[in-house]
């Protein structure tokens, strides 16, 4: 197993998503699988209120072996980039030792999230080094519950695959819109750049 992060890390993950990461020895073979496991996460963000409604992991592409997960951490870092893809890249990047996940010393690397990436997070994906991306929610399904995702191409999964980087859409997005929609209902704090103006 993939040990945590080091305390160093920039986005140091809440206890309970700290058990969680520890708890999970065995791969988590299946696309389903992984997706539930991500909404799960941001399910249990919003009930420890540790942040907004979204998770993401790290997984090794072929294996389902997982390797860091994040939780979005805005509020409780103060951190405006502090979104659960953000954290969950870096957190992978420290606990693998290699800022590039596409690194031909490493295995291929896939992120599954419980929302598609806002503009910040499209922008990393690249950069990161994963050769896939798995998506739950819209972005629009997390604007309409006030979220502002930012401006990102309108073609972005076709800009992605250019690079080399295959995306799902759509996948448990039910569940996904789900855990938005009570993080909403439980009175959650929405917030953006629209908002802070």
């Amino acid at each position: 197993m993939i040990s945590h992060r080091s305390p160093s890390s920039p986005f140091a993950l809440p206890s309970w998503a700290v058990c969680r990461l520890q708890s999970q020895k065995n791969p988590i073979t299946t696309d389903q699988a992984r997706m539930g496991f991500v909404i799960e996460l941001a399910a249990a963000n919003v009930e420890e209120g540790t942040g907004g409604p979204f998770g993401a992991a790290v997984f090794e592409r072929r294996t389902g072996q997982l390797v860091a997960i994040g939780v979005n951490l805005v509020e409780s870092t103060r951190c405006s980039h502090a979104h659960a893809e953000m954290a969950a890249l870096a957190n992978a990047q420290r606990t693998l030792g290699n800022f590039n996940l596409g690194a031909d010393s490493l295995p291929q690397h896939e992120l599954v999230t419980s929302c598609e990436p806002c503009a910040m997070c499209y922008g990393a994906i690249p950069w990161s080094g994963v050769r896939r991306v798995v998506c739950g929610a819209r972005a629009s399904d997390a604007e309409a519950i006030g979220f502002d995702e930012g401006a990102k191409p309108k073609q972005w999964v076709r800009e992605l695959n250019k690079r080399g980087i295959s995306v799902v859409r759509d996948l448990c997005r039910q569940e996904a819109v789900a855990v938005l929609q009570h993080y909403k209902a439980t009175g959650g704090a929405i917030y953006g750049t629209s908002r802070m103006r």
